[in-house]
């Protein structure tokens, strides 16, 4: 049995018992039922997640899987694609946005090479480079089925390696100039929709721009035809290695019984492959916020995610994901640390 197979099996149900006494729990505490709203959602879908009533979250991290893509060739977005190892080395010295809100936030960033079109020597960077980017899947497959395969494991590794030494809620993060195309293209091909629908500014192209995009999409998917049935076959055909990487992440993560914070729309399209590739692991998400890109909403809603906050972000590389870190650890510290009515005797509501 493959390490991807493996993972697979070993991601179970939720914790209902733990669910149940969290839910009761909350009853008890002095506040009107509901009162704190996603905040107290957020504490029951820990609890189901670890089996734990107030998991310590406070080592936590987000993974920036980094790696290039062929469709750039098609003039797809407003940067060009050296941008991608660029972006890695303002990582590397703490500059980009990602930085500064984990820094904030009390999170460690770990980049990852999976895939790009560049040497990357640096002992920050975790070099698990498969291939220097992905073919341009507007003429045919973005990467081979087993390149693919090679990709989604190198996400659940890393999930292992970092849970292994402590981390206790790891985030989705990436970068690679194209990425938004690749991430339409399997929002298009899972859902059965016209490109058009699911294709935004990505990076900041405009109108005519988004159009062509569109027109791209519309194209690989033309030319590679990928079954939406087969979950390895739209992502080697049209997706990307950081997307694999980070879907293996997801899964990575989900089988080790511990919370995975979704970014925005590139990380969604990678929970999406998730989610097909087991159709539980949505419950191990938490939406970290809905994106000002097209779509991100429906992508969310096909899911069943509820999106923590609405802050109109399109950056990517974790950002949204780290920002809603603390709220997570709030909704934890609300079950660990607020009165019940009996302990701080109050009278309750009347029934």
């Amino acid at each position: 049995m493959s390490l991807l197979e493996r993972t697979i099996a070993n991601i179970k149900e939720l914790d209902q018992k733990v669910i149940e006494e969290i839910k009761a729990y909350q009853k008890r505490l002095t506040k009107p039922p509901g009162s704190l709203g996603v905040l107290e959602e957020i504490s029951i879908r820990l609890g189901g997640i670890t089996g734990q009533k107030c998991p310590d979250l406070r080592k936590k991290a987000v993974v920036v899987m980094a790696a290039d893509h062929g469709v750039v060739a098609e003039g797809v977005s407003a940067f060009p694609a050296e941008v991608t190892r660029q972006m890695v080395d303002n990582f590397v010295h703490g500059g980009a946005a990602i930085n500064v809100l984990s820094r904030h936030t009390g999170a460690d960033v770990f980049i990852v090479d999976v895939g790009v079109a560049a040497s990357l020597e640096h002992p920050r960077v975790l070099s698990h480079k498969i291939r220097p980017g992905t073919d341009n899947m507007a003429q045919g497959p973005a990467m081979t089925r087993s390149e693919a395969v090679e990709a989604l494991e190198v996400g659940i590794r890393v999930a292992d390696d970092l849970l292994g030494k402590g981390y206790r809620m790891l985030a989705t993060g990436e970068m690679g100039i194209g990425n938004t195309t690749a991430s339409s293209a399997l929002v298009a091909a899972f859902l059965g929709v016209p490109a058009v629908e699911v294709t935004g500014r990505g990076t900041g192209i405009n109108a005519a721009a988004v159009e062509h995009k569109a027109e791209v999409i519309d194209r690989a998917l033309a030319v590679n035809r990928p079954d939406p049935n087969d979950p390895l076959d739209v992502l080697a055909k049209v997706g990307g290695l950081e997307i694999a990487a980070l879907a293996g992440l997801i899964l990575g993560t989900a089988a080790k019984r511990a919370p995975i914070v979704i970014d925005g729309f590139i990380s969604s399209a990678a929970a999406l492959v998730s989610s097909k590739l087991v159709p539980r692991s949505p419950d191990y998400m938490i939406a970290s916020h809905c994106s000002a890109e097209t779509a991100h909403r429906k992508l969310l809603q096909y899911m069943g995610l509820k999106p923590v906050l609405e802050l109109e972000m399109r950056l990517g590389e974790g950002t949204g994901a780290v920002l809603a870190f603390p709220i997570i650890e709030a909704a934890v510290k609300i079950v660990e640390e607020m009165a019940t009515f009996e302990s701080a005797g109050v009278a309750g509501a009347n029934d």
